[in-house]
């Protein structure tokens, strides 16, 4: 078995600090040219379930950091330094966590026997400008979202299970075969059934014959060796004890993430179908949620009204439908109705970031502002890079006459919406209302991070 990348692991030139350092400026990329989903019950989950299956592999000399890219391609990937992508058509189109949780495994299994990084070293790709323009230059072209955005995991080719090769840093069959069986160690151990990773293949097999070309998983075509993969797995089994097989899947945080994705994030009107053909009587209170959501989007509120009293009736103590039946009477202007489901969705479950951001926002409408500032901040210290909530943030600061703050929190949500010129605007007002010296300290850290000073020069033209 390939050796587990240590502290002290040199090839070549390309040691881990190196695979550090592309792999930071690799996902700052990646951040600032794709739709990074930001919505806490989504990104917290994946991030949670990454966490879980990471828990088992060998210490690593980085941290592994978790993103979910909005995309319908089935695909996950992973670059060097520990960085794992998990798009939202993988989680959407799985059957049940465990699946999910067997693609993440597979994944950390490259990172921890660092594939991609060996495959670099074999390259000599040891100039930093070469390595990092190759990744830039295979996302060229894919980062408008329109229709070539399900061919990423082809584009930077480190992805595996259902994600892919390519002619600079393709997988090798036993490179692929290493992480089947070392993903598999690592699913079993977080205490999935071992099943799982062979029913995920299934489910991407099934679906190649379901999307289109152009979201058809590179791996499938690439590596029609599938059949022979489960093959060997299932040789496997025969090996385990019997009782791993009797794990079952405990899929209700996982279920609602899909709902939240389905009925958010995908066609309104594909949505609505997937609803509309489960009988009536057969919808569960998630499927009643999704068609309130799905309804909303299509301004039907006296449908979407009805969808969200059905899924209250069916699950009254369920969090999600609290906040996301509050939400909508927020969206309609119903404040009254909104504020007691919010609260009661807050008052069990205090850590949800969308919960307090609506309550924010409430109390804003009401002219609370003390109120409302202090809680929207709160919003932004546990989701710190998000648009929206420092766009309201900079509004209520500058209602209530907070006009320094305001420009700042303008200026960062302008920033994290990619849109330049009107950061540095409101980074212009920002500098002339600086007057005391924690205004002028606020005002050094936002510069800094609007205008970036460049990294250095490489003095050797190798990574250091």
């Amino acid at each position: 078995m390939t050796p587990q990348a240590t502290a002290n692991s040199l090839f070549g030139d390309f040691t881990v600090k190196d695979e550090i350092k592309l792999g930071g400026e690799f996902d700052k990329m990646v951040r600032n040219r794709l739709p990074i989903i930001l919505d806490p019950q989504i990104e917290g989950y994946v991030k949670h379930l990454v966490a879980k299956v990471a828990k088992h592999i060998p210490p690593q000399p980085f941290p592994i950091t978790a993103t979910v890219i909005r995309n319908n391609a089935m695909n996950a990937f992973a670059v060097p330094g520990g960085y794992v992508y998990v798009y939202t058509g993988l989680i959407l189109n799985m059957k049940h966590e465990a699946e999910l949780a067997a693609v993440i495994g597979h994944e950390l299994a490259h990172v921890s026997l660092r594939h991609v990084a060996r495959r670099m070293e074999k390259m000599k790709m040891v100039n930093f400008a070469s390595m990092l323009g190759t990744l830039a230059g295979m996302l060229v072209g894919i980062a408008g979202g329109g229709s070539n955005m399900g061919n990423l995991g082809s584009a930077i080719a480190v992805g595996s299970m259902g994600g892919a090769t390519s002619a600079y840093l393709n997988y090798t069959q036993e490179n692929e075969r290493e992480a089947d069986h070392l993903g598999m160690n690592y699913l079993v151990a977080a205490g999935y059934n071992p099943q799982s990773m062979i029913d995920g293949f299934k489910v991407m097999k099934q679906r190649q014959w379901h999307i289109s070309n152009t979201n058809i998983p590179t791996y499938l075509s690439t590596h029609p060796g599938l059949d022979s993969r489960i093959g060997y797995l299932q040789d496997r089994f025969k090996r385990m004890p019997p009782e791993y097989f009797e794990r079952k899947d405990d899929d209700a945080a996982f279920f609602k993430v899909q709902t939240l994705i389905r009925a958010r994030l995908t066609s309104a009107d594909v949505a609505l179908a997937y609803y509309m053909a489960i009988p009536e009587n057969e919808r569960t209170c998630l499927d009643h949620l999704g068609l309130g959501i799905v309804y909303t989007r299509m301004k039907q509120y006296k449908k979407a009204e009805l969808s969200f009293n059905q899924a209250h009736e069916l699950c009254p103590d369920d969090t999600l439908i609290l906040r996301e039946q509050g939400r909508f009477f927020f969206t309609i202007g119903e404040m009254d109705k909104a504020s007691p489901l919010l609260r009661e969705a807050y008052l069990r479950e205090p850590r949800d970031a969308m919960t307090l951001f609506f309550i924010a926002r409430i109390e804003g409408t009401r002219k609370n502002y003390k109120q409302a500032i202090l809680t929207m901040r709160r919003v932004a210290e546990m989701v710190p890079h998000d648009q929206e909530i420092h766009y309201h943030l900079g509004r209520m600061l500058g209602e209530s006459g907070h006009y320094f703050e305001a420009h700042s929190q303008l200026a960062y949500a302008a920033l994290y919406g990619h849109d330049m010129k009107k950061a540095q605007f409101h980074l212009r007002k920002a500098e002339g209302l600086a007057k005391t010296k924690k205004q002028r300290d606020e005002l050094t850290k936002l510069q800094e991070t609007i205008n970036p000073k460049p990294p250095e020069e490489e003095g050797n033209g190798k990574l250091e």
